[in-house]
């Protein structure tokens, strides 16, 4: 049987001879292009007229992303939103620990005539950019001067203590974390109100309570808070939780005592400054009022 097409479809060279003379035509094209560059105008033409058609087929692409990063950047806003109201609440719980010090010490209060401690202003500052001393603790705050901060004033978050400001520039600032090897904390246990030092520095992130006596009244998960004495951290803010006790040494008299800061001091990216008044704030107790301290008797001029 013939298999072969009718004559009328035999017209031009065969298939074979076409494939052929297109492969070759199209080797020859790769040498020439890869040896001379002569087809590099050509591609810029065909690019030129193809890019509004390839511009067209991305801009679904493109509105897919655009309605995905705006959603998202609508969602950040509110969380952050969220999150400064936050502060603002649990802050003003913060800052209230006066009441907390005047129920406890109400009579002696009345007794001394003292006047109730007025709400400390504060100031709301995010976290730009740790510094670059590997060996601190530093954070960079977008306030500064112009918004009433100074140096020395207390840093805090929504759970307690975070630092203390070291150094204040016209549009930013420079904050200290209570973690850095130089920060001390003048803190008190809530449950007993036995006083101490809080050092930073120490492992993992954690405070240490150095020089306290081997029988001191301590047990692990206590409250620590600031008590006021360095004139500079208002009284009974939160600072730590009793994490664990180390044993006393060969001395046998003093013990340490490791305290886990209650602040997100790595994760807080929204701080509260207190812009405190150091001449507001209760001097610390001396041994003995001035007026009642014994006067020199005067010298006899015979």
């Amino acid at each position: 049987m013939d298999r072969s097409p009718p004559a009328f479809f035999n017209q031009g060279p065969s298939a074979h001879a076409r494939l052929a003379f297109f492969a070759a035509l199209a080797v020859v094209l790769l040498v020439v292009d890869s040896r001379l560059g002569a087809l590099a105008a050509l591609r810029q033409g065909v690019g030129t007229m193809l890019y509004p058609l390839q511009r067209a087929l991305l801009v679904p692409r493109d509105a897919l992303s655009l309605g995905r990063e705006y959603l998202t950047g609508v969602d950040r806003l509110r969380a952050e939103n969220a999150e400064m109201h936050r502060l603002e609440i649990a802050n003003s719980r913060a800052l209230l620990q006066a009441e907390q010090v005047g129920a406890e010490n109400q009579r002696l209060r009345e007794l001394l005539g003292a006047r109730e401690r007025a709400a400390i202003p504060s100031v709301i500052a995010e976290v730009l950019y740790d510094t670059r001393d590997p060996y601190s603790r530093r954070l960079v705050l977008d306030k500064g001067l112009q918004h009433g901060l100074l140096a020395g004033q207390p840093v805090i978050d929504a759970r307690g203590v975070i630092g203390q400001i070291t150094r204040v520039l016209p549009l930013s600032s420079e904050v200290t974390l209570l973690t850095d090897r130089n920060a001390t904390l003048p803190v008190e246990l809530q449950r007993t109100g036995q006083r101490a030092i809080a050092f930073g520095g120490g492992n993992d992130g954690l405070l240490d309570l150095r020089f306290l006596a081997a029988s001191s009244d301590i047990k692990a998960g206590d409250s620590v808070v600031t008590s006021g004495l360095d004139g500079v951290y208002p009284p009974g803010l939160p600072v730590g939780k009793v994490a664990r006790l180390e044993a006393p040494g060969t001395s046998g008299i003093f013990g340490r005592v490791l305290i886990e800061p209650t602040a997100a001091i790595d994760r807080s990216r929204l701080m509260l400054v207190l812009l405190v008044d150091r001449q507001a704030l209760p001097p610390p107790p001396s041994e003995a009022p001035a007026d009642n301290r014994k006067r020199k008797p005067k010298s006899d001029p015979s």
